[in-house]
Parts: C-alpha cells; structure tokens; sequence
C-alpha cells in the first residue's frame, strides 16, 4: 500500500503560481532581496572567477544580474521553471545591454526543473540558488544534479526555508480548522539539508540559520504579500475547497495571540548554506575510511 505524501508538491501549480506572480514579484520580494544581499555579502569572502555560473531558480533574474555584474567575463545561466519568470528576465537583460551600448550579453535563460537541469556534466564553475530549493520534491536529487553540472573546485552556494518558516500562520490555521489539511508547505531541517549534500559528493558544507521577521496589520495583509510573490500552498495535502467566512474568522482570531507592538508578525527562517565540489582525484585509503570532513553548522538569531 502506497502511502500519500500530503507535503509533495504540485509542481503544476507552483509554476502556474509563479507564472502569474511574475509581473510584480519584485514589488513584493521583500524578504527574498534581503536574502539575496546577504548571499552577496558572503560570496565577497570566497576566491573564485567562475567561467559559468548557473542561477538556478532565477526568479525575474536579480541575482543573475548581480553576479553578471559582478563576474562581468562569465556566461550566466538563468533557470526557472515559471516561463514568465524568465521572461521578465529577458526583459531586463535587454535593458542591461542598452546601458552599456548593446554590448554582447553573456546570459542565457533555460525554462527547466532544479531537479533536472538541462546541462552538460562539470559545465559550471558557480551554482547560486536563492530560495527555490524548498520548492523540490526530492531535495537529494536536486543536490545530485546540482554536484554532476559543478566542475570540480565548483562552489554551490544557496539559501531556503527551514521548518520555523511562518509557524505563526501554521499554527493560526490548524487551529481554525475542523479538518485536517496542510496549510504551510513543508520545510527541511539545516541538519537534514546538511546530509544531503554529503550524500551528493560535496565536501565539507557549511550551513548557519538567521531567523527573519516581518510585520503585517492583519492576516489579510499577510496572505495577499505570500501570494503576491507565487508562494501559494502547493502541497497536495492542502484543502482543495473553500474555506468560508468561518475559517478566515478563526483563523483571524487565532493569529492575533501573536501580535506585538500593534503588529503581527511572520517569521521566515533562513538557512544559508555553501560547499566545494571536490578535485577530481581517485579516492585513497583514507578518503573511503573517513569520508568527507564534518559538516559545520551555525546559528545566529
């Protein structure tokens, strides 16, 4: 008997919610711009000049264009699997070139899934991913694929959700219902995500969590910003009906314990994670005795 795994994702409706957030996700990514500028900060304290670099889950491409910018001899590959993501991005790369007088652009856009990229064994120098990976149905295949495209000494360097993201409004709406449902999509622990970068080859992950909070009026607010930038529930143990007055009544009731200094909030948890691909070298004696080097972990509130 095959048991049902309320918290897999339905990828057709992810991307459809993407597809339609497109136009003004960037009005609304807030947190996802905070996340990104953080992950920039972090890729100053690494020696690398990538010849490629793949922005995987690229969004409407911001980070592809900072790290054009930043790696300015560099083909850079924006994947997305939401067509109107990239799209968006296209637009803007265009606007790019006409800054710098048409200059040649060095990006290429690929509609694909993460966990399954469209490109050939050790071809990219640099994997940068920023906040897609929650959106995988198999975190170790996405990791796999990940370390086959990575050319050997390749840096992955990526953020997601772990599992206190938006525990407020977990909590608000399984109270509120009188059916069970998934109301907030899965999120894998740091310690999890961890050994699954051991398990696809990588050597030596570093891995920290920094806990961010945004404020809202009411939940209202709070819903119509998580659906502004495509972050609807796609998990296939939400509830398929309407919910009614009844729910978003409780559901309103329930949040407000949380509320502080007038406001309510919702917490997203970031785990921030980078590790090497190893050198191409046949394993030796010790390497098949000890493996890798431990995983380093850290946390900061």
């Amino acid at each position: 008997m095959v048991t049902e795994d309320i918290y897999r994702m339905d990828k057709a409706r992810v991307r459809s919610s993407f597809g339609r957030a497109a136009s003004n996700y960037d009005a609304s990514a807030v947190l996802q711009k905070q996340v990104r500028t953080e992950m920039l900060n972090r890729l100053d304290l690494v020696n690398i000049n990538p010849g490629v670099i793949l922005d995987a889950g690229c969004g409407t491409g911001a980070a592809s264009h900072a790290l054009q910018n930043r790696f300015k001899r560099a083909q850079v590959v924006s994947l997305d699997f939401a067509l109107p993501m990239l799209q968006i991005t296209r637009k803007d790369t265009l606007l790019q070139r006409l800054k710098v007088l048409c200059r040649g652009s060095k990006q290429s856009l690929v509609c694909a899934d993460i966990e399954s990229i469209p490109l050939i064994d050790a071809s990219v120098g640099l994997l940068w991913s920023n906040l897609a990976i929650q959106w995988c149905n198999n975190l170790d295949a996405a990791f796999q694929e990940f370390h086959r495209v990575l050319q050997p000494e390749g840096l992955l360097m990526f953020s997601t959700f772990g599992p206190d993201t938006l525990r407020e409004l977990r909590i608000a709406s399984s109270q509120a219902s009188k059916t069970p449902f998934t109301s907030v999509s899965r999120f894998i622990d740091m310690h999890d995500i961890g050994d699954a970068l051991v398990r696809a080859g990588f050597a030596a992950p570093v891995l920290d969590v920094e806990r961010i909070t945004l404020t809202y009026t009411d939940v209202i607010e709070v819903m119509r910003d998580l659906k502004s930038i495509g972050a609807h529930n796609a998990a296939e143990g939400r509830s398929r009906g309407l919910k009614g007055r009844g729910f978003l009544k409780q559901l309103t009731e329930n949040y407000e314990c949380f509320r502080k200094n007038g406001k309510l909030p919702a917490t997203f948890e970031v785990v921030y994670g980078h590790a090497w691909k190893p050198e191409a070298r046949p394993k030796t004696k010790v390497d098949l005795e000890t493996g890798f080097a431990p995983l380093t972990f850290h946390a900061k509130k």
